[in-house]
C-alpha cells in the first residue's frame, strides 16, 4: 500500500501475521458454558483419582473451517465456597467478527507514533470502523490484500511532590482476555511518577558533591535507569556514558553525510541543545529495534532525558564514598499517601471508571464499533477461606502448640515461648566504631534479653572498638579478627546512620527480637513450625536477581529443605547471562540440593517435590515449560535410577493487577480463589496469604505447569499456604512460600553487596537473614 501525494516520499508495507481463531457466540457458549460446567464437572475429580491429568492445558486449535478441537481443562473448584469480587467487569455483549493481525513497516523510517498513526488513518474506509495500531501492529476486522494498555491521566495530576521534582500522575491498567467461563476485563488502579529533573541534572548534582570522582558516581548512579526522550515520547535503558563524546562531536546520518547531534536535533526537531560540554549517554537497541535492523547503540543527549520512577537518591542520600544510607521518609509517606488506596476507596474508583466507560461518547462508539459491551458491575464469585495453621514452638519439656491472633501474626506469643531449635554459640564479636559502642552495648543487652524470653542464653560478646566508621577500618579488622585464633560463630558489625534512635528509641525490644530471632538461625537454629503431614517433603524455592548495572547478567539462588519440620535449608547460588544457562544452572543445583537431602536423611531421597518457581514473566512460561521441566525431569530419571519420582512445578507470580474484595474489606489471610478468574488453559489459583494493615491486599498467582506429585488441588493449595507461615524473618504469613522468599533474599543479597557465589561451608544454614 503506498501513501496518497499530500504526505509523499513515504511508503509503509502491511504482512499478515496471525489470523485469530474466530468462534460465534453460540460455539463459544457452547465452549467456555456448556462445556466447562456440563461436561468437566462430570469427570475432573475421576481424571484426580485415575491421574491422568495433564497441567500443560492449551487454547482451541483451528485444525480445518469446519473442525474446532477442545481440550480438557482440569476442574480445581471446591465445595465450600463464600462469596468475593475482584476487580474485573464482563464483557456482556459476544462478538461473531474475525480479526486479522498485521504489522506495519515504515519507509523512510518513521520513530514517531502519532505521525504513523495519523498516516493509517487516511485508509479508514478500507480499514473499516473498528481497527487498533500501536505504531508497528495493527488489528482490524476486514481483511486486507497485498496496543499500550497503561493510560494515564496528566490533568489529574498530583502536582503537591513539587519540591521533589515530581508529579504522580493517576491511571488505569486494562488486560482483556478470555476466562474460564466469561471474556473479562481486569481494571486496576495505578500510578506513574513523571519527574521533571534532567539526566544533566543529576550529573550536576554529582559533580558539586564528589568533584574528584564525579565521573564514577554518575555512572553507578544513571546505569540501568530509565530515561523518557519528550520529543519522540520513548523511553530508554542507559548502558553506559560515553565521555569522550559532546553534543558537538559528529556521527554518520548516511552513507554521504555526516552531521553533528547539535545540528541532527536542530533539523529533526527543532531543539536547540544548551550545554556543550555534556557527555553522551549510550543505550543498546531493544529487541524489537534489533529486529528491524538496528544494531548499533544509540546515543542520548542528557539535557534531552527526563528521569523515570524514584531514583536512587530519592530513596537514599549518599554521604560520602562510603554511601552511607538514609530513607526519605517524608517523601515515601507522600507517595503512600496517594497511592495505596483502601478496598472500599479502590471499588469506588473502579466503579467511577466503569461509568466513564458507559458515559463517554467517544468510548462508547468505539466499543459500539467493536459489537462490545462490558458490564458496570464488578465480578462476584465464590470463594473459600483456609482455617489457621497452629504454630509449634519448645515449651518446658514439650511442644508448646498455638493459633494465631486475628490478621496471622503470631508476634506476641513468639516472645512469651521458647524457639523451636536453639542453635549452638560459641564465639561471637561486636564490633562498633567507639562513638557509638555505648549504644552498641545498651542494644547487645536488649538482644540478650529478648533472647531469654525465647529460651536463646546469649553470653555477652567480645568487643572490637575501631578508631573511625571507613569502609576500610571495618574490612581490615573484620579480616584480622577472622585469621587469628579460632573463628567466631557470628560477628555483629554496628554501622552508623542517620537514624540512632533505632538502637535506643521506643520499638528497640521489637527490633531486638527479631535480631535474636535471626541470630539463632544464622546459628542453625529455628524459632518455630507447623504441622506438616506429608512423609518425605523437599520443598525447593528459586528466585532471580537481574543485575541492572550489568546488562544480561542474572544472579538465580535456589534454597530446599532438608527436614521433615522444614527449618533446615540447603542453599545455592549460581550466576547466567542466558535463559539457556539459567535452566542448566538450576537443574544442575536441584540435583546437589537433592545430593544433600540424601546425606541430611540417612540416604533416602525425598518422596514428593515441590518447586516454586519465581522470577517468570508471562511470556517465559512456554520457555520454562518445555526447557527447565524437561531438563529437570531428565536429570531426576538419572538420580532416581529409573524408580518412580514424584514433582510438582509451579510458577510463582507476585506482579499481578488482579485484586479481591469482601464485601468492601480486604479478604482475610487464607482466601483461595481457583474459578471464574482464573484461566481455562491452566490449572491455577490465587492465595491471598499475608494480612495488611494499610490499603488493599494483592494476592499471589500460582500457576501448577507440572504435576506427578498426586496431591490434589486442595491439599496443593493447603501446602502452599502452610509454607508462608515459615519465613522466620516474620512472625506471621508472606505473600510467597518461605523457600520462595528465601531464595528472593538469598539472590538479593548476593546481587546487591557480596558480588560473588557465597562460602559452601555456609550452604545448610540461613546466613542470609
Amino acid at each position: 500500500m503506498k501513501r496518497s501525494q499530500t504526505n509523499a516520499n513515504r511508503d509503509f508495507k502491511v504482512s499478515k501475521v496471525n489470523e485469530w481463531l474466530a468462534l460465534s457466540p453460540k460455539d463459544a457458549e457452547k465452549y467456555f458454558v456448556e462445556g466447562r460446567c456440563a461436561e468437566i464437572a462430570g469427570r475432573k475429580e475421576k481424571q484426580y483419582r485415575s491421574g491422568k491429568t495433564n497441567s500443560n492445558k492449551k487454547r482451541p486449535k483451528k485444525r480445518d473451517e469446519e473442525e474446532i478441537v477442545i481440550e480438557d481443562m482440569i476442574w480445581t473448584r471446591p465445595k465450600t465456597l463464600l462469596s468475593k469480587k475482584a476487580n474485573y467487569f464482563q464483557l456482556n455483549a459476544q462478538t461473531d467478527w474475525c480479526l486479522y493481525q498485521y504489522r506495519v513497516d515504515f519507509s523512510p523510517e518513521e520513530e514517531r507514533t502519532i505521525v504513523k498513526r495519523q498516516m493509517i488513518q487516511t485508509f479508514h474506509e478500507k480499514l473499516g470502523e473498528g481497527y487498533i495500531f500501536d505504531g508497528t501492529v495493527l488489528f482490524t476486522r476486514n481483511r486486507l490484500q497485498e496496543v499500550g494498555r497503561n493510560y494515564f491521566d496528566p490533568t489529574a495530576a498530583v502536582t503537591t511532590l513539587s519540591e521533589y521534582k515530581m508529579q504522580l500522575w493517576p491511571g488505569y491498567v486494562t488486560s482483556v482476555r478470555q476466562h474460564e467461563d466469561y471474556v473479562l476485563m481486569c481494571a486496576e488502579i495505578t500510578h506513574k511518577v513523571m519527574r521533571r529533573d534532567t539526566v544533566l541534572d543529576q550529573l550536576t548534582d554529582c559533580l558539586i558533591r564528589f568533584p574528584n570522582d564525579f565521573q564514577r558516581v554518575f555512572k553507578r548512579t544513571i546505569l540501568g535507569s530509565i530515561v523518557l526522550t519528550d520529543y519522540n515520547n520513548k523511553t530508554y535503558r542507559v548502558d553506559d556514558v560515553d565521555f569522550s563524546l559532546t553534543p558537538e562531536s559528529g556521527f554518520k546520518l548516511n552513507e554521504r553525510t555526516t552531521v553533528s547531534y547539535m545540528d541532527y536535533y536542530s533539523s529533526r526537531y527543532d531543539i536547540k541543545i544548551k550545554h556543550k560540554n555534556q557527555p553522551l549517554l549510550l543505550t543498546m537497541p531493544k529487541q524489537k529495534d534489533r529486529r528491524r535492523g538496528i544494531k548499533q547503540p544509540i546515543y542520548l543527549i542528557p539535557e534531552l532525558c527526563r528521569m523515570t520512577g524514584l531514583n536512587e537518591q530519592m530513596s537514599i542520600i549518599y554521604h560520602d564514598l562510603v554511601y552511607k544510607f538514609r530513607k526519605n521518609f517524608p517523601l515515601m509517606k507522600a507517595l503512600a499517601e496517594r497511592t495505596r488506596l483502601g478496598p472500599a476507596e479502590r471499588i469506588d474508583r473502579l466503579y467511577q471508571y466503569a461509568k466513564r466507560l458507559q458515559s463517554d461518547e467517544k468510548t462508547r462508539k468505539d466499543l459500539d464499533k467493536w459489537n462490545m459491551k462490558f458490564s458496570s458491575r464488578l465480578v462476584t464469585f465464590q470463594a473459600r477461606v483456609l482455617g489457621p495453621e497452629r504454630i509449634i514452638q519448645r515449651g518446658t519439656g514439650q511442644e508448646t502448640i498455638y493459633l494465631p491472633s486475628s490478621g496471622a501474626d503470631w508476634t506476641k506469643e513468639l516472645r512469651r515461648h521458647s524457639m523451636l531449635v536453639i542453635g549452638n554459640m560459641k564465639d561471637w564479636v561486636l564490633v562498633s566504631p567507639a562513638v557509638l559502642m555505648r549504644e552498641a552495648k545498651t542494644f547487645v543487652e536488649e538482644i540478650q534479653r529478648a533472647g531469654r524470653g525465647m529460651g536463646f542464653n546469649l553470653h555477652y560478646p567480645k568487643e572490637l572498638q575501631l578508631e573511625d566508621d571507613h569502609l576500610m577500618t571495618y574490612t581490615s579488622s573484620i579480616e584480622k579478627l577472622c585469621k587469628t585464633g579460632r573463628k567466631p560463630s557470628l560477628i555483629l558489625v554496628v554501622i552508623p546512620n542517620q537514624r540512632l534512635d533505632s538502637l535506643t528509641g521506643p520499638s528497640i525490644m521489637s527490633i531486638a527480637t527479631k535480631v535474636a530471632v535471626q541470630i539463632n538461625c544464622k546459628i542453625g537454629g529455628a524459632p518455630w513450625t507447623i504441622d506438616i503431614p506429608l512423609e518425605g517433603l523437599m520443598v525447593v524455592g528459586f528466585d532471580v536477581y537481574h543485575d541492572t548495572s550489568q546488562r544480561g547478567r542474572s544472579i538465580g539462588a535456589i534454597v530446599a529443605s532438608l527436614n521433615k519440620p522444614l527449618t533446615r535449608y540447603y542453599s545455592s547460588v549460581s550466576y547466567h547471562r542466558s535463559g539457556e544457562e539459567l535452566s542448566n544452572e538450576l537443574s544442575i543445583n536441584i540435583i546437589k540440593a537433592l545430593h544433600k537431602y540424601k546425606a541430611y536423611n540417612q540416604g533416602s531421597l525425598p518422596k514428593k517435590i515441590v518447586i516454586y518457581r519465581d522470577g517468570v514473566g508471562e511470556g517465559q512460561v512456554t520457555y520454562v515449560v518445555q526447557h527447565e521441566v524437561e531438563l529437570l525431569k531428565q536429570q531426576m530419571a538419572k538420580i532416581y535410577e529409573g524408580r518412580q519420582y514424584n514433582m510438582v512445578f509451579i510458577i510463582v507470580t507476585k506482579r499481578i493487577n488482579t485484586r479481591l474484595f469482601d464485601n468492601g474489606r480486604n479478604p482475610p489471610p487464607g482466601t483461595v480463589v481457583d474459578d471464574v478468574i482464573t484461566l481455562p488453559h491452566r490449572y491455577d489459583f490465587f492465595l491471598v496469604s499475608q494480612s495488611v494493615k494499610q490499603g488493599t491486599v494483592s494476592p499471589t498467582s500460582y500457576n501448577v505447569v507440572h504435576d506427578n506429585g498426586g496431591l490434589t488441588p486442595d491439599r496443593l493449595q493447603r501446602l502452599t499456604y502452610k509454607l508462608t507461615h515459615l519465613y522466620f524473618n516474620w512472625s506471621g504469613t508472606v505473600r510467597v512460600p518461605a523457600p520462595c522468599q528465601y531464595a528472593h533474599k538469598l539472590a538479593y543479597l548476593v546481587g546487591q553487596a557480596i558480588n560473588k557465589c557465597p562460602n559452601s561451608e555456609m550452604d545448610d544454614i540461613l546466613y542470609f537473614l
